[in-house]
Order: structure tokens, then sequence, then C-alpha cells
């Protein structure tokens, strides 16, 4: 007897459900920091904003970067197997999954990098003041630098749902004129500008949920034009 899990495919397909899996945690909970927590906190009275940080974040986050971290191995094991079964990355579904990966890829940094080191401090700063000691002098900074690139996540999040869907579902169309280097260009210093602003800019209208979510879908719309423009030579 066959067994369909056993096949290349099957393995090819468990790899899929797990960085989709993972994945559901790591932007589902992306969102919640987003969308409902961060109003909550802007409303609640500042014990129970401190209650939360100490007891219910740090659990949020501990799902959330390792969320990220498996969304990102599995999608690794994923691209090895696909290049090992012969696909080629200068098709529709090379261009929309390796603009996927880059947006997937800057945000698991994000993650690891600026707001988990960040949202530590946060942390200890309310565990501190709440046992009768000083807050940290750093900790605003600290909120600052986590919600501005939390915020930025949220912002590549749209596309990169967007590219990862389309490569299964949206043939772009390519040929020998196709100029990939020069989408690969466009794309790269867009996703550059953007993290740089995350490192040390401002959220400017990305401060409301509303604004993040117009400005990637804004960016979306600008991202696949560059594909259909860059590709169709």
């Amino acid at each position: 007897m066959t067994i369909a899990l056993f096949s290349m495919d099957g393995i090819m397909f468990l790899l899929r459900w797990m960085h989709i899996f993972f994945s559901v945690i790591w932007i589902g909970l992306l969102y919640y920091f987003n969308f409902v927590q961060g109003p909550f906190f802007a409303e609640t009275d500042a014990a129970t904003k401190s209650n939360a940080i100490q007891k219910l974040v740090p659990r949020a986050l501990w799902w959330f970067r390792y969320g990220a971290l498996f969304t990102v191995i599995f999608g690794i094991a994923l691209i090895i197997g696909r290049t090992h079964m012969g696909f080629s990355f200068s098709t529709s579904w090379g261009v929309n999954i390796l603009i996927g990966m880059a947006l997937g890829t800057v945000m698991f940094l994000n993650v690891w990098l600026i707001i988990w080191p960040n949202q530590k401090i946060v942390i200890a700063s309310a565990t501190a003041a709440a046992s009768g000691g000083k807050a940290l002098p750093e900790a605003a900074a600290a909120a600052g630098k986590a919600g501005l690139a939390s915020r930025t996540n949220v912002l590549f999040s749209i596309p990169m749902l967007f590219f990862m869907a389309a490569a299964k579902n949206l043939t772009v169309f390519t040929n020998e004129n196709s100029h990939f280097m020069l989408c690969a260009i466009l794309i790269g210093v867009i996703i550059l500008a953007l993290e740089l602003n995350a490192i040390k800019g401002k959220t400017g209208p990305m401060t409301s949920v509303k604004g993040v979510i117009h400005c990637g879908f804004a960016l979306t719309i600008v991202m696949y034009a560059i594909v259909e423009l860059t590709l169709h030579g």
C-alpha cells in the first residue's frame, strides 16, 4: 500500500502545513499586539496595564517570537525541497516566493533583533516599578522602538501574504525579456528604505491601526505594479 504522506509530495505537504501552522501563530499575534493590545493599553488604567505587561505580554511574546522562528525554519526547508525538485526562481512562482521570503525574513529579524530586546526592557521596567523600585529610564524609548518595528511588520505582512499566496495562485507573465534584476533592485530598495525607517524613523501614517492597514495595501499595490512592469520586459 502506498501512503501519500511518505512520498516526496507528502513530505513537502507536511513542511507546508507546519509552515502555515506557525505562521498563523506569528502573524495572528502580530495583529493582536497592534490591533487589540495596543489600543487597549492606550485606554486602560496604569495598574491594569502594568499587570498585563508583567504577566500577559511575556507569554504572548514567547509564542510570537518562536512562531516567527519556526515559520522561517519550515519555510527554508520548503524552499530547499522545491529547488531540489527542480523549481526555478526565474519564474512566476520564483519571483512571488522570493518577494514574500524577503519580506518575511526582514520581519523575522525585526522580531528577534528589535521587538524582543526592547520589550524585555519594558517588561523589566514594569516589574521593577510594581515591586516598589524605580521604572527604568530607557523603558519609554524602548517601547517606542519596539512599537515602530511592530508597526513596520504589520506593514510588511500585507504584501508578504499577498506574494506568498500569489506564488501558487497568481501567475505573473515572464519571458526571456523579463527584467528580473531590475525587479529585485526596485523591490529591495523599497524594503530597505522602509526598514531603515523602522530602525531610526517614525510611525508617521502608521500610527493608527487604520493608517498601517491602508499603507500595507498601498505597498502591496506598488510592489505588484513593479513586478508586472518589469517582468513584461
